[in-house]
This record gives C-alpha cells, structure tokens and sequence, in this order.
C-alpha cells in the first residue's frame, strides 16, 4: 500500500495559511453565540477583561489608609515633640556652661541673679544691683533682645536663642496686655539659690560655687523652663521648707508643662534634665496657691522645693 506523500506547503502559502485559521478567542466567542445567541459578538475589550474594586473593597482599602495615616500623624507629633525637647535641654546646656564660665572668671562667685519683680506693687524691685544681673527685663513685654545682650552671660554666648525655648509659642504684649505676634526672647528663669538679690536676704542663696553644698551640685538646678503664663522677670522663686516660711502650700512662679506635661532643668554640676509632672501644670494665678486635697502637685511642688537651698547657713 502506498503511502500518501504529505504535501509541505511553501512559504506564502503558511503565511495565508496560519492568516485563515481562525484565533482561540474567535473560536471561543462562536461558540459563546451558539450557546447563548443573545450575546453580542466579541470586542477588544472583551477580548482583554480587566478586573476591578468592589463597593466594599474601596471602602475597606480607604479605612486602612485612614488608619496608618494616623498612625503616622501620631508618630510624627510624638516624635517632634521630643526634637522640641532635646533643643531645649540643648539650650539650658549652653547657658549652663556659660554660668561656668562666669563662676571660673570671677573667683568662684556665681553670677548675680538680681531682677525680680515685686508681687505687691507689680514693678521690678529697685536698687543698684538689677543692672549687675544674669539677664534683666520682662519677657513678656521685652520686643527686642536689648536686655538679654545687656546681661552678664551674653559674652560667654553671643546667641540670644539659647534664651528661648523652641516649643514655646507665647507672644510678647503691650503694658495693657494686649497680645502682638512677636515671638517673645526668653523662656528661662535662673534658681533664687544661686545669688539672689541681696535685697530678699530672707531667700537662702549660694554667692559662690563652692557654697552649694545642700543640696549638691548635681541636685540643685540652675535654669528652669518656666511657664509662658506666668513667667515675669528672671528669677525663678520657690519657698524652702524650713519650718515658719510664708507661703508654703503657693507656686511663687509655675513651672512649664510644654514639653510633654513637663519642663526641663540644668543643675549647678552642669547636666540637664527632664522632668514629667504628677499632674498638669496650669497657670491660675501669681503666686498659685495649690489645692490641699491634690496629692500629684504637691509631689510636683515639693520635687521642685527640694532641689533649692533650704537654710541661710
């Protein structure tokens, strides 16, 4: 039997032929209509379907953007929260070493802590000795920076930056206490134990380094981070607790609360720290007497109390 020859075909004639044979998804849409005449014939978009959201897929997909969003809101706050922070303490570290500096050039004597306002008359207490101090004026009025560069600690740092802590937003106001938008140049206060004026000789004070003896240099603060609504003059006063002192259960000035409800601190050894309060510090009154029942700030208050000088000798 003879077997028939299989014919090779040229190559125009795969050309056409390959042209001629119908495509599987032809072939798939012939028989698409010869189940369901209905249907439509093919297009090219039905050629190449293309998936999409349902309804609740879109939802779902938009609550978890929401949501990391505000995961990373938070994040970001926190984090720059604590950037506030860490160039405050970065600030009262310089001012710190400044007061060292101070304390080498002059024999050992701290520098003069002079300008305190008087709570009855509301005006600075005179005398000779306010224009020998760390830094004078009223930052709450003060529009330039005139009387930081007149105090006694601006040689050693020519920045009058380090004076103002970056998270305090507080704005300077008018003798009649109207508010303008000038950012105000300082947030600071420096411990009445450290050269008081000698005018307040009832305020135990350290005149020289080698006096601060209790508490000791690493637990006796220097600066303070003091609070925009209460903050005066320079000078940071708090009562001892020495048996007959007046005003013991009042904030003569308030601590800051800025920093995370908390404020920061330098101590006369030269580190600085950070401190949380028990309880939010909020501005009341001068001087802010402090609630008999509340437990939390008066484990603020007496924190505070014990990192100043308590006896005159």
């Amino acid at each position: 039997m003879e077997v028939p020859r299989q014919r090779f075909l040229s190559g125009e004639e795969r050309v056409v032929d390959l042209v001629s044979r119908p495509y599987p998804y032809e072939m798939k849409a012939d028989q698409n209509r010869a189940t369901f005449p209905g249907l439509p014939n093919a297009t090219r978009s039905s050629r190449f379907p293309r998936s999409a959201f349902t309804l609740i897929e879109l939802l779902v997909v938009i609550a978890i953007i929401a949501i990391l969003a505000s995961l990373l809101m938070s994040s970001l706050a926190t984090a720059k929260q604590k950037a506030l922070s860490a160039a405050c303490l970065s600030n009262l570290k310089q001012l710190q070493l400044c007061w060292h500096l101070y304390t080498h050039d002059n024999r050992d004597f701290v520098p003069p802590n002079n300008f305190i306002y008087d709570l009855s008359t509301g005006a600075a207490i005179t005398g000779a000795t306010l224009a020998n101090t760390w830094c004078l004026g009223n930052t709450r009025t003060d529009t330039t920076t005139e009387n930081i560069e007149n105090g006694l600690l601006f040689q050693y740092n020519r920045s009058t930056a380090i004076y103002h802590c970056p998270a305090d937003k507080s704005t300077v106001e008018t003798a009649d206490g109207t508010k303008l938008h000038q950012q105000r140049t300082r947030s600071y206060n420096m411990s009445q134990s450290l050269n008081g004026n000698p005018d307040l000789d009832y305020i135990p004070t350290s005149r020289k380094a080698s006096e601060i003896v209790d508490p000791s240099p690493a637990k006796l603060f220097v600066f303070i981070d003091v609070h925009e609504d209460e903050i005066l003059d320079s000078l940071f006063g708090i009562p001892t607790r020495e048996p007959g002192y007046f005003r013991q259960d009042s904030w003569w000035d308030l601590p800051a609360n800025r920093h995370s409800q908390g404020a920061n601190f330098s101590f006369a050894d030269g580190h600085v720290e950070h401190w949380r309060w028990a309880s939010p510090k909020i501005f009341r009154s001068l001087p802010q007497k402090i609630d008999a029942s509340d437990a939390r700030e008066w484990k603020d208050y007496w924190r505070v109390q014990a990192a100043v000088r308590q006896k005159m000798k």
